[in-house]
């Protein structure tokens, strides 16, 4: 049982993106068989691209969507980069899947922590360790120590891209 939520990509987030990504391009699905896709992160339901599932490369913004719910000023922390999603609309992540998503131990995670303006204050590396679950909890109990955190992003320290997010808890 994990402290925190992971939040996939919302549903009407996916609806949009599916049509057109944050980047302004036209959504182009295709079905996974190669090393490339297979294995890779889905944002929309939280587990790894399956070999012959349908899926799409696009571009998100992850605090786009939040700013406009909640009235916060990202300006240039308003970024983007590849997600891959299901082409067609999906379940989202199975309720009975125990730890948090993508959670092999040894990977390289940033935890990068953002205020209620959206704007970067703070974050650290985390070595995902042989227990994942207590390394993650420790990681946003640490980074919702600080008052101001309101959010936090997960990404891979690889490439930069973006895992899931987890909100401060209410």
């Amino acid at each position: 049982m994990t402290t925190y939520t992971a939040q996939p990509i919302g549903p009407d987030t996916l609806k949009e993106l599916r049509d057109t990504d944050d980047a302004g391009r036209p959504c182009v699905a295709y079905t996974a068989t190669d090393a490339a896709a297979v294995g890779s992160p889905l944002r929309c339901c939280l587990r790894p691209v399956e070999r012959g599932e349908r899926i799409a490369l696009v571009s998100y913004a992850p605090l786009r969507r939040w700013s406009e719910a909640t009235g916060a000023h990202p300006g240039a922390y308003d970024e983007q980069g590849p997600v891959f999603i299901h082409a067609d609309a999906c379940a989202g992540p199975d309720p009975d899947t125990a730890g948090y998503p993508f959670d092999r131990a040894g990977a390289l995670r940033t935890v990068r922590r953002y205020d209620a303006r959206g704007h970067i204050v703070g974050g650290r590396l985390l070595e995902i360790p042989e227990d994942a679950t207590a390394g993650f909890d420790a990681a946003f109990t640490e980074a919702f120590d600080d008052p101001h955190v309101a959010l936090v992003h997960v990404r891979a320290l690889e490439y930069g891209c973006f895992q899931f997010e987890v909100r401060r808890p209410r």
